[in-house]
Formats: C-alpha cells, sequence, structure tokens
C-alpha cells in the first residue's frame, strides 16, 4: 500500500457508507488513509472516530444543471401533456432492478390510472436499460412516455446541451414532474436538485433482504431524509415494496407536498447549494491538510 511504503499523504474522496452498514470499514481504512472528503455532512464523526480527518466538502448534485421555465414549458408542448398533472417513474439503471420493481410500479400506474384518469406517467429511461423499460410500459395504462436516449441524435445522447438531447429532455422532466416514483438511490438526490416530490421504493432478493436488513444501522435509506434529518420522503423498500401503501402515499404527495418541498430545500442547503463548488472546496481541503515535505494521493 502506498501509506505503508511511503510518507506521501493519502486522500480518500468520496466515505463509504459506513453510517449505514459495515461501520468496521472505517477502522479498516484508517490504516491506510489520512484524509477523507465526504459529500455528506453527518459523515465526519464516523471517520474522525476512527482516527481520519474527514472534511465535508459538499455533493456534486448542487452544481448540476437544472431546467429552466422554458424548457419545462417546450418539453410540456412537445410531449403533448398541456396543464396535466405528471408523475415520473424510475425503476433503476440496473437491468436486475428493473425487472424486480416494474411488476411493482407498473400495478402502481394502473392504480393510479384509475383513481387520477388525468394523471400522465414519463419514463427517463437510463441508456443501459432503455429496451427494457420500453418493453416494460408498452402494456401499462395511463399513456406512459418513455425517453428512450437512443432515439437522440449523433452525440446528444451522450449528453450534449443540444436542444432535445438526453441530458436536457431528463433535466425538464424532472423540473416539469409534480410527483416521483422512483428506485431508492442518489435519484433522490436530483429529484430534491429539482423540487420534485417523491415516494421511493425498491426491492431485492430474498438473500439480500436478510443479510441487508440485519446489517443495516438506519431507519430510512433515502438520503434526503438523512440528510434533512426528516422522514418526509415515504419509502417502501423489500417486503414493504406493495403497490397499494405505494399508491396512498403518491396520491398524499400529491396533494400536500409542502412537507417534502421543506426537507428537500434543508437538502440542498446543507449540501452546499448555492456556496462554493463541491470540487474547489474539496482541493482547499487537500491543500489545508498537506504537510510541507509531503505528496498527496487522490484515491
Amino acid at each position: 500500500m502506498v501509506k505503508a511504503a511511503s510518507d506521501i499523504r493519502v486522500v480518500h474522496y468520496v466515505a463509504p457508507t459506513v453510517w449505514a452498514w459495515r461501520p468496521g470499514r472505517a477502522a479498516k481504512m484508517a490504516g491506510h488513509v489520512d484524509q477523507v472528503l465526504a459529500l455528506f455532512p453527518f459523515e465526519p464523526p464516523y471517520m474522525e472516530a476512527a482516527g481520519m480527518r474527514c472534511d465535508f466538502v459538499g455533493h456534486p448534485v448542487v452544481t448540476d444543471p437544472q431546467a429552466d421555465l422554458a424548457d419545462v414549458a417546450r418539453f410540456r408542448l412537445t410531449h403533448g401533456l398541456g396543464e396535466s398533472p405528471m408523475m415520473l417513474v424510475l425503476p433503476g439503471s440496473r437491468r436486475s432492478e428493473v425487472m424486480r420493481l416494474s411488476p411493482v410500479f407498473g400495478e402502481v400506474v394502473r392504480r393510479l390510472s384509475q383513481r387520477r384518469p388525468d394523471l400522465r406517467f414519463v419514463l427517463p429511461a437510463a441508456m443501459p436499460v432503455a429496451g427494457l423499460v420500453q418493453d416494460m410500459a408498452s402494456d401499462w395504462p395511463g399513456r406512459p412516455i418513455v425517453l428512450d436516449p437512443r432515439d437522440m441524435p449523433g452525440d446528444a445522447a451522450q449528453g450534449d446541451a443540444a436542444l432535445g438531447d438526453a441530458a436536457l429532455q431528463k433535466r425538464s422532466a424532472f423540473a416539469a414532474a409534480d410527483l416521483a416514483l422512483a428506485a431508492s438511490g442518489t435519484v433522490s438526490l436530483e429529484l430534491a436538485a429539482a423540487g420534485t416530490p417523491m415516494v421511493i421504493a425498491y426491492d431485492m432478493n430474498w438473500i439480500s433482504r436478510q443479510i441487508i436488513g440485519r446489517l443495516l444501522k438506519v431507519d430510512t435509506v433515502t438520503l434526503v431524509n438523512l440528510v434533512s434529518e426528516t422522514r418526509a420522503v415515504p419509502e417502501f423498500i423489500g417486503k414493504d415494496c406493495l403497490p397499494g401503501p405505494i399508491v396512498q402515499a403518491l396520491l398524499k404527495v400529491l396533494e400536500t407536498p409542502q412537507e417534502q418541498a421543506r426537507a428537500m430545500a434543508v437538502t440542498m442547503d446543507r449540501l452546499g447549494l448555492g456556496g462554493e463548488a463541491p470540487g474547489i472546496r474539496a482541493a482547499r481541503a487537500v491543500l489545508d491538510g498537506l504537510g510541507q515535505d509531503k505528496r498527496v494521493v487522490l484515491n
């Protein structure tokens, strides 16, 4: 290891999720790492308790570009949404999770279509699962719109800023939505950055349920809840990932999104929105921790 073989200062960018499970990883890291750069404000105490310096530098989501009102209006016009309320359906970016969640999410869409015939559904598909998402939603009610990055011309699917490209379409969809049903993950922060209320749902295979259930150290896995220190975002994980309760939660959030709006604003503020860019903060933290006669390695 670098640290064992020399006096080079080792900095690890992005703390492991020791606050969620496997806290012993921090102690193991301490023998190899001098400083950790954390994305979340609640992470430093865990790293510092193991003997490492840890600096919260902010999360890159706060620097992500957001769609403006013109983008939203263009998106709604292009897809014929008019003034209809709109819900994002985000079943994940990995084939296994899309396959596992699609029956539940599809049933949620079916029940919501019956309860709210005016509600429109939009699925921004990730490139690796775009075909699967298209097939999955083909027999859903409610005229779901799948945003397929494979349809973007030239390099647009890679995220160019040209009108109509995948990145802009996704940003516009997030900003235009009144509500989202999403798989658990960092997408909750993207939704919070866009100000879109959400319900989180996720399931895994039986063995993973048992293992993770025994190791998990927190009562919520949704990052907005953790950062805001609220439980404003309803989540349905594992055995609780059932259409009925999810539908009820979505309808409630759609009618009364105010609590979530406050939690999302707190989350973005605590992650550094409006402040110095996380990359700059990270560089300052590295320089501050760097000894005069030591070099630095970023891990």
